[in-house]
């Protein structure tokens, strides 16, 4: 029984009902989880606290740069003794309004209207849009149109965790940064041997983390020259990127040809070299902080309760219906799949999507009746506050930490706090252990063993072990090696791209352009796309009547993760991440305070909502760079 909150129960063939004598199933009052401590009770403390020594101290994240969003967070700190955060919340500022564009539209006007919701992952969302979409008009992609959308996918991927990596993380890392917020750490990092010298090349961690300088760093660079390489990748499947109009209903519209098979290949065979290069990094930056002090550990921590809908498709598996999506779902490279409590709970994607909820009692919209559906296609129990029934209500108002303070909803799977993120599909496929043959990559149940190709460098085979705790330093590993099996998805693809060429399985789309109006009906149709991004889970759920949008919803990764609190006061991950992290930086003068750790367990979700924050300690306002550079400290 993978469902502990919610009163779903299963019969013998694995379908879904709702358990018999409970009169409101879905209450708020009735399927409620565990909660440690509410809102009121923190209160409480922290009131007590403040009565006891005066310590306690505001902290607001107040973004003025926009990059594809914007995040804020107001924290309540305890700066005596060893200090520790006492509150947080995340507040999402920006209302996109996607969803709302997409009504009234014609179906597949979402691939490129909802591509727009992001420009850094400008391919996942025109991918989903069409998953939605030909499983609402029943067409199935040809095998050679799956394969290029992996290899698109994978390519995209190269291009995302590279950028986090070096770009947006790494900077935290840096020789600028440690030297002015860790002085102690630089100390030590100066005659700190690296284990991994043999992969990356620096004798120290001071070397290395002189590397990460930005704009100057020779990792740094490196990391903005493989982003452009996976980009090219990608455009030369897709024609362009971002925002590829290639991606269509039923496959998509590129013209394949040997030739570009040969150069995604000639791409594809210089990342296997870097991606060892990469992997040194992150394995080692880690282990320097855990030495240097113990409770690095606990930065960003947070129970291991994950979500993931997997990704890349088995191209003869994959049939865009929903009735079959447990059959092919487990069959795709990155197995679906929820984690809870560090356990493995289903791999299904029918029981993710029954499980689903978003709530926004603590956000910037109107609660929307739910009453339109009661089941899945396939007469498994949907909640009201499913996708399917929600509607986008944007309702803008004052901020509020006790009523509502963010343009993010509370996604929930089973009425629990998930985390969505690249290293998700690492613990799903690891744990899982339902691979595709094949020659790369395998599965152990606590590990993935990946053999990564000669190159420049040997062959090698390496493996990500499931870490015993979740937090900001084994997001950053686990994303360095979520890089290297997206790359050997890539080139397990452009492996079967040649067979379907050798042997004549050309077809990249399941019908002509001009036929697709003849799959549109009139009827009233609901579908999702499970696909996803960079950070990790991504869907698109529809519905479509008389040919048109009548409800879209989009849920990303950022959503899950940026989330406010829910009914219940559980914290969102961000929230949660934060007030688990120990104040580990000197704050004898609050003045000098620079929550640099508290940074690195936000930074370490990969959030696309860059911004500069403005820290108030109680003494003055102190302004820190938290953009895409952080090039100094102050």
């Amino acid at each position: 029984m993978c469902f502990k909150n919610l009163p779903i129960e299963f019969d013998a063939t694995g379908r879904a009902t709702l358990r018999g004598g409970i009169r409101d199933p879905y209450s708020l009052d009735v399927s409620k989880p565990d909660v440690a401590m509410n809102d009121a009770q923190r209160e409480e403390q922290i009131r007590q606290l403040v009565a006891a020594n005066g310590h306690i101290k505001d902290i607001n994240m107040d973004p003025v740069t926009r990059v594809a969003g914007a995040l804020a967070l107001h924290i309540t700190a305890d700066m005596a003794g060893k200090g520790r955060y006492l509150d947080a919340r995340s507040q999402a500022t920006l209302f996109r309004g996607y969803e709302v564009i997409l009504m009234g539209r014609d179906p597949r006007d979402a691939i490129f209207v909802s591509s727009r919701a992001c420009g850094v992952c400008g391919g996942v969302h025109a991918h989903a849009a069409a998953y939605a979409i030909e499983m609402a008009m029943g067409l199935k992609p040809p095998p050679m149109g799956t394969v290029v959308r992996n290899m698109q996918e994978a390519a995209e991927m190269g291009y995302d965790n590279p950028l986090h990596l070096y770009l947006l993380a790494g900077p935290d890392y840096s020789e600028p940064v440690i030297k002015a917020v860790n002085p102690e750490l630089w100390t030590k990092a100066e005659t700190w041997k690296c284990p991994s010298e043999r992969q990356h090349g620096f004798k120290t961690m001071a070397e290395l983390m002189t590397a990460l300088t930005p704009l100057t760093g020779q990792l740094y660079r490196e990391g903005l020259e493989f982003t452009r390489l996976s980009r090219e990748m990608f455009v030369t499947l897709a024609g362009k990127y971002p925002h590829p109009q290639t991606v269509v209903p039923g496959g998509v519209s590129s013209t394949l040809t040997l030739q570009t098979l040969n150069e995604y290949h000639s791409r594809l065979g210089k990342i296997f070299d870097y991606a060892q290069r990469m992997l040194g990094v992150w394995n080692d930056i880690p282990e320097f902080f855990y030495e240097a002090d113990e409770r690095y550990m606990q930065v960003g921590a947070r129970p291991t309760n994950l979500i993931d809908p997997g990704y890349w498709d088995d191209p003869f598996a994959y049939d865009a219906t929903y009735e079959n999506c447990n059959s092919w779902g487990e069959k795709r490279w990155s197995t679906p799949g929820v984690v809870i409590d560090g356990q493995l709970v289903t791999t299904r994607l029918t029981d993710l999507n029954i499980g689903l909820e978003e709530f926004v009692e603590h956000s910037y919209y109107e609660q929307w009746a739910g009453d339109r559906y009661a089941t899945d296609p396939i007469g498994n129990p949907i909640s009201p506050y499913h996708p399917w029934n929600k509607q986008t209500l944007p309702k803008p108002g004052e901020k509020s930490w006790k009523d509502k303070y963010s343009w993010a909803t509370a996604p929930r799977w089973d009425r629990k706090v998930v985390e969505a993120g690249a290293y998700a599909r690492m613990y799903m496929t690891a744990m899982a252990q339902k691979l595709p043959t094949n020659d790369f990559i395998e599965a152990t149940g606590h590990s993935l063993r990946m053999g990564i190709p000669k190159g420049i460098t040997q062959e090698t085979e390496v493996e990500w072990h499931v870490p015993p705790v979740l937090n900001a330093f084994e997001r950053n590993r686990g994303r360095a090696h979520h890089y290297v099996f997206s790359q050997l998805v890539g080139l397990a693809n452009l492996l079967e791209a040649y067979r379907l060429f050798k042997t004549g399985e050309t077809q990249v789309a399941a019908v002509p352009p001009d036929k697709l109006d003849d799959y549109m009906g009139k009827d009233e149709r609901v579908s999702v796309g499970w696909w996803g991004a960079g950070r990790g889970w991504l869907t698109h759920h529809m519905v479509m009547d008389q040919a048109k949008i009548v409800n879209y919803q989009i849920l990303t990764p950022s959503t899950f993760n940026a989330s406010p609190r829910d009914p219940w006061d559980q914290p969102g991950p961000y929230e949660e991440a934060v007030m688990n992290t120990p104040i580990i930086e000197d704050v004898s003068d609050p003045s000098k305070f620079t929550s640099i750790d508290m940074l690195r367990a936000i930074r370490s979700f990969d959030p696309c909502m860059p911004c500069t924050t403005h820290t108030s300690t109680g003494e003055g306002t102190v302004v820190r760079e938290v953009n895409t550079c952080s090039c100094g400290a102050d």
